[in-house]
């Protein structure tokens, strides 16, 4: 197999070499170049040997020197220069089969492939992998890697996610861990499901890989309006979360006695919705879980309160309106209680958007509509010119669009406002309730 060259970084060791465009890679020392992982494992020598096919057809040999872990300048049609794997699962609870029909195209592709946990912290089922895509993952030191587990019990595993591969493949746990390799898991918890006597069989049998199982992440499982033909589930409830806080806190005791880490964690939703307090940061140890929702929200009140000790309080009147999920709602409403005690004339309103489009039992911020927004907005009648700060999470990662292609822009225009979108960070979210 080959890969077609579309460019070469100007100065880049390919480009001193003599590589060009429109060729294509064929190896890299004695190895084939199949896809990014090749790429990028095989040239991090100082001294390499390029095999590539000329657009004339003939072969050539580059030998190029560089520094180490220096990267060679070629550029690929594609970041993975081959296909990305999509997922064969049917799982019971996956988000994406609960979407309505006509979204963004890229929103229904189910995504799972192994090199994208390793570049981009993707989580992957293992279903789509076979001994020789370990064996590779080993030899490379893949690591962490990042895992949907959901249940240890192979028979369930199968069942909840429809796929008769899905018990067998929980094999490869031991293989990783013996051969050194880290992992990160997640549980999606579904009530009735994998929750009770099957959650602490899973935490059970996942310490036995510590600590190269580095964490354990519980998620409640999302569920939207758009169910019809699907399995029938429920969400969780007061006690029902609770009852698994309980459980990961029994067992996350044990392991910080036994291993000096929690290991275990449940997500913030779980928190919210039993209308329990969330920990303090210490709880989340090296938060290594934070894009499943684990420990967002006790950095973010950490950061707030540290920018607020450093900066200066002043007494200039600042006004404005900061729109939020649900979920997050009663922590914004403190941090900004928070600024005010030294800063007596914010003037801040804080409105919760309510998820009409998938329904209200999703709460959280990055499954908001600009539709939805632009509604809750409007019902609020706001001022001309005033600044509308909300969370950038509710915009696709370029920043740009909501999930049904909206922009900040085209709110502003419509409201008269100016739309300002803000990271989960302290100490962004404080600059920008204060700024002139």
């Amino acid at each position: 197999m080959s890969v077609l060259i579309i460019g070469v970084t100007a100065g880049s060791p390919a480009d001193k070499a003599g590589i060009k465009p429109g060729s294509e890679l064929l190896s890299i020392g004695k190895h084939p170049v199949e896809d990014v992982l090749d790429y990028r494992f095989y040239s991090m020598e100082e001294k390499l040997k390029i095999s590539v096919l000329l657009p004339d057809g003939t072969k050539k040999v580059y030998k190029i020197r560089k520094e180490e872990e220096e990267d060679l300048g070629l550029e690929f049609e594609t970041y993975l220069m081959s296909k990305q794997a999509g997922c064969k699962n049917k799982c019971v609870f996956c988000f994406i089969d609960q979407l309505p029909k006509e979204m963004r195209k890229t929103l229904y592709f189910k995504d799972d492939d192994e090199r994208l946990s390793f570049l981009f912290g993707n989580y992957i089922t293992l279903t789509n992998l076979d001994e020789e895509h370990i064996d590779r993952i080993i030899k490379m030191r893949i690591s962490p890697v990042n895992i949907s587990i959901h249940t240890m019990n192979p028979e369930l595993r199968v069942k909840m996610m429809k796929n008769p591969n899905a018990g067998a493949v929980l094999s490869y746990l031991p293989k990783l861990a013996e051969a050194g390799i880290f992992m990160n898991v997640q549980l999606v918890l579904c009530p009735g499901w994998n929750d009770g006597e099957e959650l602490e069989r899973s935490l059970r049998e996942l310490s036995a890989y510590f600590p190269q199982i580095q964490s354990v992440a519980c998620v409640p499982v999302g569920l939207t309006k758009f169910r019809d033909g699907l399995e029938d589930l429920r969400p969780f409830c007061k006690e029902t979360a609770g009852a698994v806080i309980d459980t990961v806190e029994r067992y996350s005791e044990r392991f910080l006695k036994e291993y000096g880490e929690r290991m275990v964690y449940p997500a913030d939703e779980f928190f919210i919705m039993a209308g329990r307090p969330m920990p303090e940061i210490s709880y989340y140890g090296e938060l290594t879980q934070l894009e499943n929702g684990v420990g967002m929200s006790a950095l973010l009140r950490q950061e707030f309160t540290d920018a607020v000790n450093e900066l200066e309080g002043d007494s200039l009147a600042r006004k404005r309106t900061l729109a939020t999920s649900v979920a997050a709602f009663p922590l914004l409403s403190d941090l900004v209680d928070e600024a005010r005690k030294k800063w007596h004339n914010l003037n801040c309103k804080i409105i919760p958007v309510s998820n009409r489009f998938f329904g209200e039992k999703i709460t959280v911020a990055g499954l908001i509509t600009g539709c939805d927004l632009l509604d809750t907005l409007q019902e609020n009648h706001l001022p001309e010119n005033c600044r509308v700060l909300f969370p950038a999470n509710m915009l696709r990662a370029e920043r740009d669009v909501f999930l049904d292609d909206m922009t900040p822009e085209e709110i502003g225009c419509k409201l008269k406002v100016k739309m300002i979108p803000v990271e989960n960070d302290g100490y962004e979210l404080l600059n920008a309730l204060l700024e002139e």
